[in-house]
């Protein structure tokens, strides 16, 4: 993954720091990061599947933060391809886009791996 450094995002960040290091620091702690853009219907539907299962997941629209382009070229690095969005990290781990998540859905492993990170219950 590209390293990039960014400038502080809000309270999370207070100076510089390298790219990998800034997505750690921002999911850390967190059962679901969804890194998305307010305009893009892709995140929307993941973030309605995750949330359709009672999770509440932390939502970073990258279209409205100052340095978002930053954290977007390294979540494409991440992800290895275009488009990236949403980005969704489960358990501090990198799921993949969109299309990773409605396979784990469809397969029937969402819910168990949403469970296992604590982001929902029942």
């Amino acid at each position: 993954m590209p390293t990039f450094a960014i400038k502080s995002i809000g309270p999370y960040l207070e100076s510089w720091f390298p790219m990998d290091a800034v997505m750690k620091r921002m999911t850390a702690d967190k059962p679901v990061v969804i890194f998305g853009k307010s305009t893009c219907c892709m995140s929307h539907t993941i973030k309605t599947l995750i949330c359709s299962f009672g999770a509440n997941p932390t939502i970073y629209e990258l279209d409205e933060m100052p340095n978002g382009q930053q954290l977007e070229r390294a979540l494409v690095g991440a992800l290895g391809r275009r488009p990236s969005f949403p980005a969704v990290f489960i358990g501090q781990e990198l799921v993949g886009g969109a299309d990773e998540v409605m396979s784990l859905h469809v397969k029937g492993e969402l819910v168990p791996l949403l469970k296992k990170a604590k982001a929902i219950w029942l």
